[in-house]
């Protein structure tokens, strides 16, 4: 199943996606509320009711979609394209590589639940940035909490996918990993989801590699700058929960990101061909994103609000030479 949340007449609400129609589900519940032990036959059931007796019906075309999960839990970003992770590395220098450790388990970091934005949100600068980009990516969603679980059984507890975009500071990114955090607040402004949270069952026909046969395209200004297929996983998701899972506890609505496709994101490209062979986001530009089933992404990007400069901050470090 298909479901969207949307908003129509000032009112959220979640519904389930029928032939271009939405079926809305009762009003208040939220998709995550879906979601436990048997989030299967509770998802299931809940479209099938929303198709017999909705609480209204909407042209998809004239409902106002935002992300299908606005407020997650927390959301776990990873690296499983290895042309991504190649390309990138490039912008350190020409030899310039995937590191052995990429290989050895399915790496991530944790960004931002609080900025999460809708698939058609406009998206705002960084303050202080001058090398934003966007990251072509697909969250699965975890349906049940479990802890310590079996790669083997991972793929029992994952509820769906959605598109996901992690919009990233490149410049702030780059700088603050010199000091081996990983990245922070080049990557803390926005993370667009949506517009559609497909369950797991839906995509099944395509399973294909680590992923799915399904084709993922981005687009700058409506020309295409980068298309990839998501079986190009390096990584499986069960892994990926398997690994986010160990010693700790994942919960439903929790969010794995898969990283950035191949060619998802203009970093590769200023990695392959050098800055000069793609400007950065700037106010006006208009981004999209396209996953096969999964739905689209248009995002126009806009001005930021006027803060004080980064280096005004240094103040605060008393010890700094």
């Amino acid at each position: 199943m298909k479901f969207v949340n949307f908003n129509v007449e000032g009112t959220g609400r979640v519904g389930v996606i029928d032939d271009g129609v939405v079926y809305g589900l009762p009003e208040r519940t939220r998709i995550v509320d879906l979601l436990d032990d048997e989030f299967v036959d509770r998802l299931r059931s809940a479209g099938d009711a929303a198709r017999l007796n909705p609480s209204i019906t909407i042209d998809i075309a004239d409902a106002e979609i935002h992300a299908p999960i606005p407020a997650p839990p927390t959301i776990r970003d990873y690296m499983t394209f290895e042309q991504h992770v190649e390309g990138v590395s490039r912008l350190a220098g020409a030899e310039g590589g995937v590191p052995e450790q990429w290989y050895q388990a399915p790496a991530f970091y944790f960004t931002n639940p609080y900025a999460v934005t809708g698939p058609c949100d406009p998206v705002a600068v960084p303050p202080g940035c001058t090398m934003f980009d966007f990251e072509l990516e697909i969250a699965a969603v975890v349906g049940r909490a479990g802890s310590d679980i079996a790669v083997t059984e991972a793929d029992s507890y994952i509820a769906g996918y959605m598109v996901m975009n992690d919009w990233s500071a490149r410049d702030l990114q780059f700088a603050e990993m010199q000091v081996r955090l990983g990245p922070t607040k080049g990557k803390d402004s926005a993370t667009s989801l949506g517009p559609f949270f497909v369950t797991a069952d839906e995509l099944e026909p395509y399973r294909s590699g680590n992923a799915f046969d399904l084709t993922m395209t981005a687009s700058v200004n409506g020309v295409v700058v980068g298309r990839d297929n998501w079986s190009n996983m390096a990584f499986t998701y069960a892994q990926m929960l398997a690994y986010a899972s160990r010693g700790t506890q994942v919960q439903p609505g929790d969010l794995l990101g898969s990283g950035t496709c191949g060619s998802g994101c203009l970093a590769e490209i200023w990695g392959r061909e050098g800055l000069s062979a793609h400007p950065p986001l700037r106010p006006g530009d208009n981004v999209t994103l396209s996953v096969d089933i999964l739905g689209h992404q248009h995002t126009t990007i806009v001005q930021s609000v006027d803060h004080e400069p980064y280096d005004q901050l240094h103040s605060l470090n008393t010890v700094r030479p």
